[in-house]
């Protein structure tokens, strides 16, 4: 398992290396930055005149939670969001024409016990694959803000190949986004939704902490453990974060070995193609119905 800075390699490498679990940091790209911009920018606008990286010491958290309910879907079908996503993959080295992405998310991690729950949950240690994400999925993350090792995200590098007992069988995607997404706003001070979390304690060290410069794309396999690390600076943490999927991979079932999910339901709806934006062919859509899993490169 390594960690690659900056890397002179093709996407195909890159991908290959990330199925067998290795992290990829890049500088900032043109486009990566132009996307940090606008969030920070949409940002200050809907907590102004607070500073947003302070502002739980002084907005009541219900207030909070209405000014972000608005803000991140504003932030997910803004204009420039989807074009910029598209630069950032295109001046990576992406193929447009067989990489497909996800809208760009915006997450909060807000220090101490202010807002850990629903909008802005604060995520246990998970894979994304227990969220029915396919295993040729790659996580795309970056931070709007200066980062610091107290409010950043953390990997569990041990449990690439070791099972982790979780709840991943009583999830479905698609019933998740029917029952349970848009209630998020409503939860405050527990989040009672019903998602996928061990069952069993997890060793949270060894540990590799995130820690990279604003705009700064660091990609990871949908199959790690991951998880918030808690906020203990004065800081809050805004980060942006979208998912890839490769056609070639995809049709050839080629991803990151499973080790421990079982989930229904399939997030492959949600890709669009980076060259015009349309989803993915039906029939690829349908090797990924319920159930179907991934197979190890």
């Amino acid at each position: 398992m390594n960690i690659f800075v900056d890397p002179k390699i093709t996407d195909d490498a890159r991908r290959k290396d990330l199925y067998n679990g290795s992290f990829f940091a890049h500088s900032p790209s043109p486009s990566s930055r132009k996307l940090c911009q606008l969030a920070k920018e949409m940002i200050e606008a809907a907590f102004q005149p607070l500073d947003p990286l302070t502002l739980h010491e002084t907005m009541p958290v219900e207030r909070c939670v209405e000014k972000l309910a608005a803000l991140k879907p504003q932030f997910i079908h803004h204009s420039k969001s989807k074009e910029y996503i598209q630069g950032i993959l295109a001046e990576l080295g992406c193929d447009l024409e067989k990489t497909y992405f996800d809208v760009p998310r915006l997450r909060t991690a807000f220090p101490g016990d202010y807002l850990k729950s629903g909008i802005a949950y604060a995520f246990h240690p998970h894979r994304d694959t227990w969220y029915s994400a396919p295993f040729c999925q790659i996580n795309w993350w970056m931070p709007v803000y200066p980062l610091s090792s107290e409010n950043c995200m953390a990997f569990h590098p041990y449990y690439w190949d070791h099972p982790v007992k979780n709840g991943s069988q009583n999830y479905n995607y698609q019933k998740w986004n029917l029952e349970s997404r848009q209630n998020a706003a409503q939860h405050i001070k527990t989040d009672t939704r019903v998602q996928p979390k061990p069952e069993e304690p997890v060793e949270l060290e060894p540990q590799v902490r995130l820690v990279c410069e604003v705009g700064a794309p660091f990609l990871f396999s949908a199959a790690h453990l991951h998880s918030t690390v808690p906020n203990t600076s004065s800081r809050v943490r805004y980060s942006i974060d979208f998912r890839t999927v490769h056609l070639d991979d995809a049709i050839g079932r080629i991803g990151a070995p499973n080790v421990d999910s079982e989930c229904t339901g399939t997030t492959m709806n949600d890709y669009l193609r980076g060259a015009d934006l349309t989803h993915l062919p039906p029939d690829v859509l349908a090797l990924y119905g319920d159930g179907a899993l991934v197979e190890s490169a």
